[in-house]
C-alpha cells in the first residue's frame, strides 16, 4: 500500500466551492483501479488549509494509472483551480505503526 500526501491551500473565500468540487470528484477517484481508500481533512489553525491522503494499492495505480486516465482531467478540472499555491504531491510507505 501507497499513501499519497498532498496538502491543499485553497484560495480565501473559496472552502464552500472547493468541498461542493471534492464531493463530485471523489466519486472520480474512488472508482480507479487500485483506489483503496481518501481522507479529506481540514486544518483548525489555518483557514484554507486541507490535507489529502489517498491509499494506493500500488505507486502505478496513482502516477500511471489515475494521473494518465481521462478521468484525472475531469477531477483537474473540477479541483485545480482551487489552489494557490499548486499542492506538492509525495507517496509514502508505511514503516512502523502503533
Amino acid at each position: 500500500m501507497v499513501l499519497e500526501h498532498a496538502l491543499l491551500s485553497v484560495k480565501p473565500g473559496q472552502d464552500d466551492d472547493f468541498l461542493a468540487a471534492f464531493e463530485q470528484a471523489k466519486r472520480i477517484i474512488s472508482e480507479m483501479p487500485g483506489f483503496i481508500r481518501l481522507g479529506l481533512s481540514k486544518c483548525v489553525e489555518r483557514d484554507g488549509a486541507y490535507l489529502l491522503l489517498v491509499e494506493w494499492s500500488r505507486l502505478e495505480d496513482h502516477t500511471d494509472g489515475f494521473r494518465g486516465s481521462a478521468q484525472y482531467e475531469q477531477w483537474r478540472r473540477l479541483l485545480h483551480h482551487f489552489y494557490e499555491p499548486f499542492p506538492t504531491v509525495e507517496h509514502y510507505e508505511q514503516v512502523l505503526s502503533a
